[in-house]
């Protein structure tokens, strides 16, 4: 597996790096195709925090934990993903048993959504909303259940994704009353069914 560590505002000692290192290898007993990770190990206000990212075939698994420790927020961010993996094994090894390839997929491949997050001015109303942070990312091809399953792997209340069904974007979301709901977008405008 490939592996990136990056420090922030810490020193890059190389004991915590082969601790980190081994900690992540460690899901290698539950996923046949664990390609890269990144590790990024930061400390703000005494609060040392890890934040672990793991790709595997078509999944991210993500784990981000905090404490007064370098060390145990490595044990707690992994324990996270550790719990995510021995829920979703069996799947997992099917979805990875077999190459999913897609009718579409070279059309899949050039489906990137963008995430922005906008900034709005309390005070100063001439200004307006204010970009203050954007991401963009491939929207894989996947069932909801898939989705909902990627949505808990990577620890979020969200996640964006291509309907493997209708090829169109979709949002799985995590509700208060610990449900999910979907949200389906379509480019046009579905005729009503009622007459």
């Amino acid at each position: 597996m490939q592996m990136n560590i990056t420090f922030r505002h810490v020193d890059p000692i190389d004991s915590l790096k082969a601790y980190a290192q081994e900690k992540v290898e460690r899901v290698n007993k539950y996923l046949d195709r664990a390609s890269e990770a990144h590790v990024v190990l930061s400390v703000e206000k005494h609060h040392h925090q890890a934040d672990i990212t793991i790709h595997s075939g078509p999944y991210m698994l993500r784990g981000k934990e905090r404490s007064q420790d370098m060390y145990a927020s490595i044990d707690l961010a992994m324990d996270k993903i550790e719990r995510q993996l021995k829920k979703y094994k069996e799947k997992l090894k099917e979805k990875h048993g077999r190459d999913r390839v897609h009718h579409r997929q070279d059309l899949v491949e050039q489906m990137k959504w963008r995430h922005q997050v906008i900034e709005h001015a309390e005070e100063n109303t001439d200004t307006g909303p204010r970009l203050i942070k954007k991401n963009e990312f491939l929207a894989r091809p996947m069932s909801v259940e898939e989705a909902i399953m990627q949505m808990d792997l990577i620890n979020n209340d969200f996640y964006v994704f291509t309907n493997s069904t209708t090829m169109e974007m979709n949002v799985v979301y995590r509700r208060k009353d610990h449900t999910f709901g979907l949200i389906e977008a379509s480019g046009v405008e579905r005729k009503s069914l009622v007459g």
